[in-house]
């Protein structure tokens, strides 16, 4: 008789209700365990010894980790970015890793925008002067019209695609880098390609909506901050590492730009002795722009609708790496 499949969940720093995800895998039938968040490989390896799908929030799911686990067959990421899943390694051990690219398209492009309008109209220090008692009717340090000015989105994805479009009814010039991204999507969201570097020059307002991969780590970095206009801020809603935050701690101390409002940081939770939690022209928030109560919600149904699709010998809807199911590739079978 086959075995009952095993499913761990391994919750974030916050914890949620996975009712919806064993429902979803009634079907299978599967058993569903969920763990608090766990924070190394060892860890991981010892809690989820007989796995044969793992959904995942922010836990470390290595080489290691999928070699150690043999019945493992799909690690499952609970929101857009993958990279704390080793998806080359997945490849290689023919586990079949998964995300949902879809729920918080909407909602990460909504929070860039809330970023760039709160620093351009500098709500956080009008806020902080009128409760100190300054009753001032103009905004300090200047603020740009929006209308005429020009954003660049690092990045023209869902999440970029839809700030450009939410950005372009500002009537502002919108401008993106992507190299992975058709000419086609470029005309049709009336959004100009440009180098990486011609981006850094002419936006005055940069927004970062890019994958984190090797090729991607510390892309926002100290070239270019040095092509940056004095006026111009960056916006980071996508992963904490693609920004180098010691040099964007230098360029923001030297006057090299003017701004900054990120919500993602290298290290999370980010330590409270960082520089940039100390100036005054940071805006920060807590890794927070995908939230919406109703976003959130559908979560658990989504990840056990995925695992029992790879349980069940059906394809997942979103595969990231889909060179797993090409002919005479090695892919974990249900035993």
């Amino acid at each position: 008789m086959t075995a009952q499949p095993h499913v761990y969940v391994i919750q974030g720093r916050t914890q949620q209700d996975y009712a919806d995800c064993q429902a979803a895998l009634a079907r299978v039938p599967a058993r569903t365990t969920v763990l608090p968040f766990i924070a190394t490989e060892d860890e991981v390896i010892a809690k989820t010894r007989d796995a044969d799908a793992i959904v995942v929030v922010y836990s470390p799911i290595t080489r290691a980790v999928m070699s150690a686990l043999e019945g493992l067959k799909t690690v499952v990421r609970t929101g857009v970015g993958y990279d704390v899943i080793d998806v080359p390694a997945a490849t290689d051990l023919g586990v079949i890793v998964v995300n949902i690219p879809d729920l918080w398209i909407r909602e990460v492009a909504n929070h860039a925008l809330a970023l760039l309008l709160a620093w351009n109209r500098k709500l956080l220090a009008l806020d902080g002067g009128l409760r100190a008692g300054a009753w001032n009717t103009t905004v300090p340090g200047g603020a740009g019209s929006l209308h005429g000015e020009t954003v660049g989105i690092v990045g023209l994805g869902n999440i970029g695609s839809a700030f450009a479009r939410r950005v372009a009814a500002f009537e502002m010039q919108v401008i993106a880098c992507d190299p992975y991204v058709s000419d086609a999507h470029f005309a049709t969201l009336g959004v100009e390609r440009v180098t990486l570097e011609a981006l850094a020059e002419r936006a005055d307002y940069v927004s970062v909506h890019t994958l984190l991969d090797a090729e991607t780590h510390h892309l926002i970095g100290e070239a270019f901050f040095r092509r940056m206009k004095p006026t111009a801020i960056l916006i980071n809603t996508s992963r904490g590492p693609v920004v180098d935050e010691q040099a964007l701690a230098r360029a923001l101390q030297d006057k090299r730009l003017a701004g900054a409002a990120l919500d993602v940081w290298e290290t999370e939770p980010i330590g409270a002795d960082s520089p940039l939690l100390r100036m005054d022209n940071v805006i920060a928030t807590p890794h927070a722009a995908y939230f919406s109560s109703a976003a959130v919600a559908q979560v658990p149904r989504r990840c056990g609708e995925e695992v029992a699709r790879v349980l069940t010998g059906q394809r997942p809807l979103n595969v990231v790496n889909p060179e797993i199911y090409a002919p005479g590739a090695a892919r974990r079978a249900r035993p």
